[in-house]
């Protein structure tokens, strides 16, 4: 690869040469905005407002309750699915697209806990984005499981023969770090665990291969990476050997194998169209679905290259820039990196509103975190230099020590 450009004129040159260049047409970026923050909430594809004007006006106003067949609305759910499995290395019939992730994530792990009934732990790492140990916990408390808190750094350690799952987030929300999907899984089943992982700082942005690691499970939300909007559905993917077994606590008439037959007693449909519940929001999945066609024709390997050269770009200008300045939380190691950079620093509140003020937008993490979001979809290597460039004016002029700033906080 390419020494990262350390001159706005070399990122310049970068770009063009880029093979995903012209991928950054396909998005709705404001003017005078560099946007790190597709790690929270990924920007509008450029043709949303024509496919939601269909939607409202062709199916909905004009076509009535016809649509849910005129319009294959009743099939779009599987329909969305069956774009989201090739990013996840899944088969169609293998995802579901429902509800939200932390209703997803109770699903999951109620059925994980009832394959393995001789076993009473749940294993959670403990500083995973919390509504994970929310509802992990609650699911501890339904069933009277022990909530088993494990070590980040060895979450391993905590399995054992008495363990039914182990739930982990492939990349850390805070920090960008990740695990390592292969080893992991490998060694929960190991010990006869079911392994769930939670893919929402993943995909889209690295490619992941849930038939490869040989995961039994897995989570994830739409909103980031999938720029799907806010409060998008989130998926599920659960591997074919378990479809036979797949005992959901939430039986809703979506899951049921014939919904319009009214039937007073439930029984499953097959494979993950069980894993619905209720009636599926039409307008947001309809986005969703057609939000997912910006990765038609896009190598995942290819993105995975540009995501990792972004971050290594950035950290090497803070490093050579702004040094001593901050505290890398993601690690360099570009194994171990997702596709955002974290920074710690004691007035991180600040730092992050003041670039905001400057058209650069990330985030904030309490308690010392500013985190930035490397989209490789429709970030340009410019946009990497001119971020960093904002960010030295904001720590050498103490912007950052604005009052006006000491309130505010990023709202996902």
């Amino acid at each position: 690869m390419d020494p990262s450009p350390r001159t706005r004129q070399q990122a310049v040159v970068r770009d063009a040469a880029d093979p995903l260049s012209q991928l950054r047409d396909r998005f709705v970026i404001p003017d005078g905005v560099i946007y790190l923050d597709g790690n929270s909430l990924g920007p509008m594809p450029s043709h949303i407002p024509d496919r939601l004007g269909k939607v409202l006006v062709d199916e909905w106003a004009r076509g009535l309750i016809g649509s849910w067949n005129d319009a294959d609305w009743i099939g779009l759910p599987q329909r969305t699915a069956a774009k989201i499995a090739p990013l996840i290395g899944a088969d169609p019939d293998e995802v579901m697209v429902a509800d939200s992730t932390s209703v997803d994530l109770f699903k999951l792990l109620v059925i994980a806990a009832r394959l393995r009934p001789d076993r009473r732990v749940i294993v959670v790492e403990p500083t995973t984005f919390p509504t994970d140990g929310y509802i992990a916990t609650s699911v501890a408390r339904l069933l009277d499981l022990e909530l088993r808190w494990c070590d980040p750094g060895d979450p391993l350690a905590a399995v054992g023969s008495d363990t039914a799952a182990l739930a982990l987030t492939h990349v850390d929300f805070r920090s960008g770090a990740t695990y390592d999907l292969d080893l992991i899984t490998d060694a929960a089943h190991a010990h006869g665990a079911v392994m769930i992982w939670d893919l929402c700082h993943s995909v889209g942005a690295i490619p992941v291969n849930m038939h490869a690691c040989e995961a039994d499970f897995a989570v994830g939300c739409t909103y980031k990476y999938l720029n799907g909007g806010p409060g998008s559905p989130a998926f599920m993917y659960a591997a074919r050997a378990h479809h036979e077994r797949l005992d959901q606590p939430l039986t809703g008439w979506f899951g049921h194998a014939e919904p319009f037959a009214m039937e007073r007693d439930y029984r499953p449909a097959l494979g993950t169209t069980s894993l619905a519940a209720g009636t599926p929001p039409i307008v947001a999945m309809a986005v969703l679905h057609s939000a997912l066609d910006v990765f038609d024709g896009v190598d995942l390997s290819a993105l995975r290259a540009k995501s990792l050269a972004l971050t290594a770009m950035f950290l090497q200008l803070i490093d050579e820039r702004l040094p001593g300045t901050f505290a890398f939380a993601t690690p360099t190691d570009p194994a171990r990196r997702g596709s955002q950079v974290s920074l710690r620093h004691e007035h991180a509140n600040g730092v992050v509103q003041a670039l905001i003020k400057r058209g650069v937008v990330g985030d904030f993490r309490a308690p010392d975190i500013a985190r930035f979001g490397f989209a490789p979809l429709y970030l340009r290597f410019v946009d990497v230099y001119d971020a960093v460039a904002a960010l030295q004016i904001v720590m050498e002029s103490r912007e950052w020590a604005d009052p006006a700033f000491a309130e505010r906080r990023a709202v996902t």
